[in-house]
């Protein structure tokens, strides 16, 4: 199995963004995966630009994409992307898009055809708080997972995204803001991408977390 797994670079006034470390130090090995990794710029259009041409290049079976998530205290399973751009803040070009459609000829949302209660469920059973989310957003994180399953809707790629906490070092001076250490983020992607392998159907448990 070919797995393509992205993350973003630091945005929004931070100096880092934990997806960008954490996918420097994911390693896959012991799972029986072909991993390829890519940095994606924090951009509306570019950063779809850069996803599909790192999809044309490997041919995965699935795509994992990491996003920066601050103030959520747990990892997050994205469970649906919606085709709509609506930005509270620039992105790192200086755009800011206001209630846009991403692609006009795209349906109003794609869900994820990852198995994010599978996923969910290993990671808790391996000690990483998880849960589904029902809500991408509307910045560069929903952009760039509804430009995935646009993208492969008609494929047999499975695709999906993950959002994770700021790590401890970016909360010094944000009080009560929730963390979690490079160490588990970085385990939790690696422990993501073995449910991958271990589940080609999603479990029919609950999951209706609203955010």
């Amino acid at each position: 199995m070919t797995i393509l797994v992205t993350a973003f670079d630091a945005f929004g006034g931070e100096q880092i963004n934990p997806t960008a470390l954490a996918l420097d130090a994911l390693s896959a090995r012991d799972l029986n995966i072909r991993l390829h990794k890519r940095l994606l710029p924090t951009v509306f259009h570019e950063s779809i630009a850069e996803l599909r041409k790192a999809l044309d290049e490997v041919k995965p079976d699935a795509v994992l994409c990491l996003g920066q998530a601050g103030g959520r205290n747990n990892i997050t399973l994205e469970r649906v992307a919606i085709n709509l751009d609506d930005a509270r803040i620039p992105d790192n070009k200086n755009n800011q898009p206001i209630d846009e459609v991403i692609f006009p000829d795209g349906e109003n949302a794609y869900f994820s055809t990852l198995p994010i209660k599978a996923i969910v469920e290993h990671l808790k059973e391996h000690g990483i708080p998880a849960e589904v989310s029902n809500t991408a957003g509307t910045f560069v994180c929903n952009h760039v997972l509804y430009g995935l399953l646009y993208s492969t809707h008609n494929t047999t790629v499975r695709g999906g995204f993950m959002h994770v906490p700021f790590l401890p070092e970016q909360v010094t001076d944000k009080p009560s803001m929730p963390s979690m250490s490079l160490e588990d983020i970085t385990r939790a992607v690696f422990l993501t991408l073995e449910a991958i392998t271990l589940h080609k159907e999603d479990l029919s448990i609950s999951g209706g977390k609203e955010w």
